[in-house]
């Protein structure tokens, strides 16, 4: 079995740099373009198969999916409620600046209603058991969000692998019998070779 995990493509509020937690921000064009251009890559890549598209509940997640799953000839699922991004409570809507002005460098150790790592790390790994008990002979694509997939990383690899998770990354996962081997980490070849055509 293989997962794809993707992140959303760009939004408005990502080009501006406030945090979007579960605010429901719709992609920009530039996203959409980026969600073309990976499932362009999808379809040229020849040694995966992908056999149906998950996503979060979360109009960004929704959209690179259905671009994808489109352009790939496979289902979409219904959304799965635990690929939401993590919640930041009373940060949302705000830029970097503008929480360290109102709350300091670390705002995020403060109590302003975001969801614990913890909490998002049990809800990450409750559905990658729940993907590979019921489809263990399909390759599964899962559309997410940056803060849910790093949680996800942390949770399987500890901090291996701590990059920021780019708008329309990859990463691939195999699932051989009790891990999950990482085969591919937050690549982004694909929007790369798009500003080289420009």
């Amino acid at each position: 079995m293989l997962v794809g995990l993707i992140r959303h493509g760009l939004t408005d509020w990502n080009a501006a740099g406030k945090i979007q937690g579960q605010s429901d921000i719709p992609l920009n064009e530039e996203g959409r373009k980026q969600a073309k251009r990976l499932a362009r890559r999808l379809q040229e890549e020849k040694e995966y198969r992908w056999d149906f598209v998950i996503t979060s509940g979360l109009s960004r997640a929704q959209e690179t999916g259905s671009i994808i799953a489109e352009a790939l000839g496979i289902p979409l699922y219904d959304p799965d409620s635990r690929l939401m991004e993590r919640a930041f409570g009373q940060a949302e809507g705000m830029t970097a600046e503008e929480r360290e002005t109102l709350w300091g460098k670390n705002w995020d150790d403060l109590e302003l209603g975001q969801e614990k790592d913890a909490d998002i790390r049990k809800r990450a790994l409750a559905f990658m058991k729940d993907l590979a008990e019921r489809y263990p002979d399909n390759n599964v694509l899962v559309v997410s969000h940056g803060g849910l997939l790093a949680q996800l990383y942390i949770a399987l690899y500890q901090n291996k692998y701590s990059e920021r998770i780019g708008n329309l990354s990859l990463t691939i996962l195999e699932k051989n019998d009790e891990d999950w081997q990482m085969r591919l980490y937050n690549c982004t070849r694909h929007l790369e070779e798009a500003i080289e055509e420009r």
